[in-house]
């Protein structure tokens, strides 16, 4: 009988951490898709939505709802929220809006003409943009 006396370097590391290398690429791709999963659930959260009355109020009185006073208007319930506001009034160019700022939904929504007959009650802050 004849023994092999050739032998190779074995490097037990690699043996172990070859199969950790595919497991750990699939728990970065789960965590990717996990952050990914939780920002767009974030910016859900962030987002305002509108009740149904604000919907035709908006439609009925020809407000329009343009990107830029979207986002002028999520911002100023993020400020009504910092300071502890619950249901707002915020005011802008062509229009004033009743915002519970804990839901983050538009009740109602003003243009400019109906501003001077309303009485605003049941609100507890007022942002003027």
């Amino acid at each position: 009988m004849q023994v092999d006396t050739s032998y190779r370097d074995v490097n037990l590391l690699d043996i172990v951490n070859k199969g950790k290398t595919s497991a750990n690429k699939a728990a970065g791709a789960v965590g990717k898709n996990f952050e990914t999963a939780f920002s767009q659930e974030l910016s859900k959260a962030k987002a305002l939505s509108f009740s149904k009355h604000a919907s035709q109020r908006l439609h009925s009185r020809g407000i329009e709802m343009t990107d830029t006073r979207l986002t002028r208007l999520s911002e100023a319930v993020d400020k009504a929220a910092a300071k502890g506001a619950k249901e707002s009034l915020i005011l802008d160019d062509t229009a004033a809006y009743v915002v519970s700022v804990s839901n983050r939904t538009v009740i109602t929504a003003f243009d400019r003409s109906n501003l001077r007959e309303g009485v605003f009650t049941s609100i507890d802050s007022a942002i003027i943009l």
